[in-house]
C-alpha cells in the first residue's frame, strides 16, 4: 500500500516550508527542482537508504568537504537543442565545458572518499568522464567568450586575411588624412566605420568634390560619412573576408554543438546525478542546521520522541522549548490539554511534520535514541474548517473533516485533531469526541488530540488506551511555559489568559466565582487533583532548594578544611625553617669553638662535636624541606597543562618557570635570563602567579614591523597587458617549458608585465603555473585576472626590472 498524505494535511503541517528550506540550500537548479518534488517513500528499506545517504554527506561536511559543483548550469534545454542538431551560442558552449569539468571534479573527489561514502560514490559513477571534450570546447574560446583563433586553422587564416585588410585600409586612410588638399573637405580629421565600411566625415558642401559612396549622414545633414572610391575595392575584399570569418565561426559552433549532441544522453544523466548529489548535500546541511537525527523506525510500534523541537519554528530562528513526546504500551491516543497559546497545537503539528519528514527520508529535530513508526497515512484537521462557499458552519465543517478522516484512516495511520468537537454544546461535543476516538483506535490508528473538554481528560483514568499530557502555565507570570508534561491533564486557564490580555479585573473575578460554582463533580475532582499536584510540586521544589543549599554548605566546609590544612602546613613549614635557622646559628658557634679547640690541640673532641652538630643541622633541614613539599602539594595537587611556552611552578626552585622543551618525563625550563635547567615533570605544577605574555622572539616583532613598512611602500598592483602567453590545452610540463621561454623573451625585451592564459579546466594546469611563478626569479608579483580580463582563467604577472 502506498503512502497516503492529503493536500489538506500537507498544508496544515506546513511541509512545503521544509521543502523550501531544502531548496534554499541547493546550489543547482536541477537540485532545487528535485527537492521541491521530493516524494514520500513507501518501504522502510527506501527510508533507511535515504537516511544512510544523508549520513554519508553529513559526515563529509563535518570534515569541511563540499561537493565541487561550481560551474554547474542547468543546460537541459540547450543539450536537448544540440541533440536535435541545433547550434548553441558561445556562452552555452562555455557553460557546457564548465559542466563537464564539474562532472570530472565531483567524481574524482568522491572517488578519493569512496571508503567513507560508498553510496555517494555509486551516484557519482553516473557522471560522464568527458574531460577531453571539455578541453576541446574550452580551448575554442577566449576568456571573454569570443571564439579563439585556435578553434580551427581555417578560422585563423580567415581572420589573418581580414586583419591584414584592416591594416591596409587604415594605412591608406591615414595617407588621405595627411593630404593637404583633402583635409579642408573633412568636418574632422578622423575615420570611422559605418555599416561595416570605413568612412570619413565629409562636409556636405564638398560632396561633389569627393569621389566615393555615402553610407550615412549626421542628424543635421551637414556631415556625410563617405567611403572614398579608392577604398571601395579594399572594402569589398574586407566584407568578403569578414563573411568567410563569420561562416567559419558558425561552422566551429555547429561542430562543438554536434559534439555535445552526440553525448546528450550521458550529459543529461550526469545532470540528473548532480541534482541527486546536490539534494543529498542540501539535506545534510539542513539536518545540521536543525541539529536533527534519524530515529529508530524499522519494526517500531511506540512513539518516543526525545527533545522534540518543531521544525518550522527552528527554521524561523525562534527560541524553541524542546519536549519529550511519548506514546508507548497500550496507549494509542495522546490527549493534550492546557491553556490557549500554551503550545498544544505546536506539539500536535510538530509530531505530524516529523512523521512526514521521516517518510520523505529526512532526519528530524529530535535527540538521539528517539523512536517513531513509519505511518502509512497521516491525517489532520488543524484550525478553523469553516466553509462559507458550501454553507457549512465551523462545527459542521469540522464534523465533515472527522467523517473523512474516519473513512480514510486505517491501521498504521497517524491522526491529529486540534480542538476536537469544540464548537458546540460541551456535553454533546464530548460525546462525539469520545465516539470518534474510540472508532479510530478500534481501527488501529494512533491519535493525537488537543481539547478543553473535561470528559476527554478523564478518559485516561478509565481507559489505558488514552494518555493525558498538558502544557504548563505559570500562574505567577501569568504566561504559558510551553513545557509538555506527559501523564497529567491541564487546566485551560482561560480566565488567567483573559486577565493577561486585559479583561477588567472585576470581570475576571466574577468569572472565577461562576466557574467554581458551575463546575460539576468531575471538574472539581480534576481541580482538586491539580491542586494536590501543585502542592507536591512546591514541596519538591523546596526539597530541591534544600538539597542545593546542603551541597553548597558541604562545598564551603570542604573549602574551609582545605584552607585550614594549608595554614597548618604553612605553620609547620615556618616552624621547621626556624629550627633550620637555629641549627645554622648553632653550627656557626661550633665552628668558632672548633677554631679555639684546634689551638688547644684537642682534635678528637673537635671531630666529635662537628659530627654531632652537622647531623642535627641536616635533620632539621630535611624536616623543613619535607614540610615545604607537603605544603606545595596542598596548594597545587597535580601537574598543570604541560606544553612548550607554558608557565609552571617548580617545587625545587619554589618559583614559576617557563617550559622551553618538553619530553615524556623531563622538561627544560627557564627561570628568567640565561638560566636554564632540565627537571623531571613530576616537580612541575600549576603556576602560582600569572606571567605576562611576553614575546618569545622579540626579533620577530621587528621583522613584522619591517614587513608592514615594506607592504605600505609596495608598488601598485600590476595591470593587464597585451604581452601574453597562451598555454591552454597543453600538458603541465610542456606549458611550463613554453612559459619559461616566454618569460626569457620578455625579460630580454624589457617587458614590465605579461598575461598568461591557461583556462579553467580541472585547475591542475593553473596551479602548476602559479607554483612555478611563485618560485621564478623573473616574477615580482602575480595575481588572478579580473572579470574583464578573463577571470581566474588567466594570471597577470609583473616582471622584475
Amino acid at each position: 500500500m502506498n503512502v497516503q498524505i492529503s493536500q489538506r494535511t500537507l498544508e496544515d503541517l506546513g511541509f512545503s516550508e521544509v521543502l523550501r528550506a531544502l531548496a534554499q540550500r541547493c546550489r543547482t537548479e536541477p537540485g532545487r527542482e528535485r527537492v521541491l518534488a521530493r516524494p514520500f517513500l513507501d518501504t522502510p528499506e527506501q527510508v533507511a537508504e535515504a537516511l544512510a545517504l544523508v549520513g554519508e554527506a553529513r559526515s563529509l561536511s563535518q570534515e569541511q568537504f563540499s561537493l565541487p559543483l561550481g560551474g554547474v548550469v542547468d543546460l537541459r534545454i540547450a543539450i536537448g537543442h544540440a541533440e536535435k542538431g541545433g547550434m548553441l551560442e558561445p556562452r552555452q558552449l562555455i557553460d557546457a565545458a564548465q559542466l563537464l569539468f564539474a562532472f570530472v571534479r565531483t567524481r574524482e573527489s568522491l572517488d578519493e572518499r569512496k571508503e567513507r561514502a560508498p553510496r555517494l560514490m555509486e551516484i557519482a559513477r553516473r557522471l560522464p568522464m568527458l574531460e577531453s571534450m571539455a578541453r576541446r570546447i574550452d580551448q575554442c574560446f577566449e576568456p571573454d567568450g569570443e571564439i579563439s583563433d585556435r578553434a580551427s586553422p581555417e578560422l585563423r587564416e580567415a581572420r589573418d586575411r581580414a586583419r591584414g585588410l584592416h591594416r591596409r585600409i587604415k594605412s591608406r586612410l591615414d595617407e588621405m588624412l595627411h593630404d593637404e588638399s583633402f583635409l579642408p573637405k573633412l568636418r574632422e580629421n578622423y575615420y570611422t566605420i559605418r555599416n561595416g565600411r570605413y568612412v570619413v566625415p565629409v562636409v556636405s558642401n564638398y560632396r561633389s568634390e569627393v569621389d566615393g559612396i555615402v553610407h550615412n549622414a549626421s542628424q543635421t545633414g551637414q556631415t556625410l560619412f563617405m567611403e572614398p572610391q579608392a577604398m571601395v575595392g579594399l572594402g569589398n575584399d574586407l566584407a568578403i573576408a569578414q563573411s568567410v570569418v563569420t561562416e567559419e565561426e558558425r561552422r566551429v559552433l555547429q561542430e562543438l554543438s554536434d559534439l555535445l549532441g552526440r553525448e546528450s544522453a550521458r550529459i543529461l544523466e550526469g545532470l540528473a546525478a548532480v541534482a541527486e548529489l546536490d539534494e543529498v548535500e542540501a539535506v545534510a546541511i539542513l539536518s545540521a542546521d536543525l541539529d536533527a537525527h534519524a530515529p529508530t523506525f524499522d519494526g517500531v510500534k511506540d512513539l518516543e520522541l526525545r527533545q522534540l523541537r518543531h521544525p518550522r519554528l527552528v527554521l524561523r530562528g525562534t527560541e524553541v522549548v524542546a519536549n519529550d513526546v511519548t506514546l508507548t504500551g497500550e496507549a494509542r491516543a495522546l490527549v493534550v490539554s492546557g491553556p490557549n497559546a500554551g503550545g498544544k497545537t505546536v506539539t500536535l503539528t510538530g509530531v505530524g511534520l516529523c512523521s512526514l519528514m521521516l517518510r520523505a527520508g529526512l532526519p528530524i529535530p529530535v535527540a538521539e535514541g528517539s523512536r517513531m513508526p513509519l505511518y502509512r497515512s497521516v491525517h489532520s484537521t488543524v484550525g478553523d474548517a469553516q466553509d462559507l462557499a458550501q454553507g457549512l458552519s465551523t462545527f459542521s465543517a469540522h464534523v465533515t473533516m472527522l467523517r473523512d478522516i474516519i473513512s480514510a484512516a486505517h491501521e498504521g495511520s497517524l491522526v491529529m485533531i486540534d480542538e476536537i468537537a469544540a464548537d458546540t454544546d460541551p456535553r454533546e461535543g464530548a460525546a462525539i469526541a469520545i465516539a470518534v476516538l474510540e472508532e479510530l483506535m478500534a481501527k488501529g490508528v494512533v491519535v493525537l488530540v488537543t481539547t478543553h473538554l473535561e470528559e476527554l481528560k478523564a478518559l485516561a483514568h478509565m481507559d489505558p488506551r488514552f494518555l493525558n499530557a498538558r502544557v504548563g502555565f505559570d500562574s505567577k507570570r501569568m504566561a504559558p511555559t510551553y513545557r509538555l508534561q506527559i501523564g497529567a491533564a491541564g487546566q485551560s486557564s482561560a480566565i488567567d489568559v483573559a486577565a493577561r490580555v486585559g479583561l477588567p479585573q472585576r470581570v475576571c473575578e466574577r468569572a472565577r466565582e461562576l466557574s467554581m460554582n458551575a463546575g460539576g463533580p468531575l471538574s472539581k475532582a480534576l481541580l482538586a487533583a491539580e491542586e494536590e499536584r501543585r502542592k507536591l510540586g512546591e514541596e519538591l521544589e523546596k526539597a530541591r532548594v534544600a538539597a542545593k543549599e546542603a551541597e553548597e554548605l558541604r562545598a564551603d566546609l570542604e573549602k574551609q578544611k582545605t584552607q585550614f590544612e594549608r595554614e597548618r602546613r604553612a605553620r609547620m613549614m615556618q616552624f621547621n625553617e626556624d629550627v633550620h635557622a637555629a641549627s645554622e646559628h648553632a653550627a656557626a658557634e661550633v665552628r668558632e669553638l672548633l677554631a679555639k679547640l684546634r689551638q688547644e690541640q684537642n682534635e678528637k673532641a673537635l671531630s666529635e662535636a662537628r659530627m654531632q652538630l652537622q647531623q642535627r643541622a641536616e635533620e632539621a633541614q630535611k624536616r623543613a624541606l619535607a614540610a615545604k613539599a607537603e605544603l606545595f602539594q596542598v596548594e597545587a595537587p597535580g601537574p598543570a597543562n604541560l606544553k612548550v611556552g607554558a608557565w609552571v611552578h617548580h617545587s625545587g626552585l619554589a618559583r614559576d618557570v617557563e617550559i622551553i622543551e618538553l619530553t615524556d618525563s623531563h622538561a627544560v625550563v627557564s627561570a628568567g635570563g640565561a638560566l636554564k635547567m632540565r627537571v623531571p615533570v613530576s616537580e612541575l605544577s600549576g603556576s602560582r602567579t600569572r606571567k605576562p605574555q611576553q614575546a618569545k622572539f622579540p626579533e620577530r616583532q621587528k621583522q613584522e614591523a619591517v614587513l608592514k613598512r615594506a607592504a605600505s611602500a609596495a608598488p601598485a598592483e600590476v595591470e593587464a597587458t597585451n604581452f601574453r602567453c597562451d598555454v591552454r590545452g597543453m600538458r603541465a610540463d610542456d606549458a611550463l617549458k613554453e612559459l619559461e621561454t616566454f618569460l626569457d623573451g620578455g625579460m630580454r625585451s624589457g617587458e614590465e608585465a605579461a598575461l598568461i592564459i591557461h583556462g579553467h579546466g580541472t585547475g591542475a594546469l593553473k596551479q602548476a603555473i602559479r607554483d612555478y611563478l611563485a618560485a621564478s626569479p623573473y616574477i615580482r608579483m602575480f595575481r588572478p585576472g579580473e572579470s574583464h580580463e578573463g577571470g581566474d582563467g588567466v594570471t597577470v604577472v609583473s616582471l622584475r626590472a
